[in-house]
């Protein structure tokens, strides 16, 4: 039976069976070009160096067998910009070195086969199955074949906690849901659960909710009602339950 374990303080899933995976989602190199063009100015490769920085350093402490990466590797949605020709390939090489990488592509990552090395394993954006848990970035409907699994591991929301007058406005949260597995699968009973994992990228924040841009998800819009769930904290706090939900997605 596979187990998962939130690293304290980390946007990072550990998903320990026979084999153990390091599960990180949404870095999201080259968003600097947005940014710049809101005339916010950051240096050449920094972002991408604290990606590679911080993940080096969950692989040092968890010493993984293999990083999975849920996908928004790159920013740009429909071409690759100047900077992640660069930058992708040396994230992946950093990474690389340090332990096996599987990507699941997301919906920002078109033509990321082109910056991809030989020894990463890409498979396709349907996702990947471990037992019973589906691993996807979460912009498209899980079919049918996978309707065996009780877990759902995504990322692509981006989940951010806005209430004005609490000191965890606009942190990046991690998100728990239980719902009836027929919401997702129609032709099956029971119940699923559905972990969403915060972005990788610690810029993706915000303090007014108008402010903030989430991604939509069919996963989520399929729901009709939740069960149970949980809103937590980066380090492991729980602030916040099913019945306030929309505050986070």
């Amino acid at each position: 039976m596979l187990q998962t374990r939130i690293i304290p303080s980390k946007p990072a899933l550990i998903l320990e069976g026979k084999k153990k995976n390091l599960i990180v989602t949404d870095i999201h190199i080259g968003f600097e070009n947005s940014m710049e063009s809101n005339q916010i100015f950051v240096g050449k490769n920094s972002t991408t160096n604290e990606s590679i920085q911080e993940l080096s350093q969950i692989i040092d402490s968890e010493k993984p067998d293999s990083v999975i990466l849920l996908g928004d590797i790159k920013s740009s949605i429909k071409n690759i910009s100047r900077n992640e020709w660069d930058e992708v390939p040396l994230f992946f090489k950093r990474i690389r070195e340090k332990c096996d990488v599987i990507l699941i592509p997301g919906n920002h990552d078109a033509n990321i086969q082109r910056l991809v090395p030989d020894n990463i394993s890409m498979i396709s954006s349907t996702g990947m199955v471990e037992e019973n848990v589906l691993l996807t970035h979460g912009h498209t409907m899980p079919s049918e074949n996978f309707s065996h699994v009780d877990k759902i591991i995504m990322g692509h929301v981006h989940p951010v906690f806005f209430q004005e007058d609490s000191v965890m406005n606009g942190q990046r949260v991690w998100i728990s849901i239980k719902t009836e597995k027929e919401n997702i699968f129609p032709n099956k009973t029971g119940e699923i659960e559905i972990i969403i994992i915060p972005s990788f990228n610690k810029y993706f924040y915000a303090t007014h909710r108008k402010q903030y841009k989430k991604s939509i998800s069919p996963i989520i819009n399929k729901i009709k009602k939740i069960s149970k769930a949980k809103i937590i904290t980066l380090d492991g706090t729980i602030i916040g339950n099913e019945s306030n939900i929309n505050q986070v997605i």
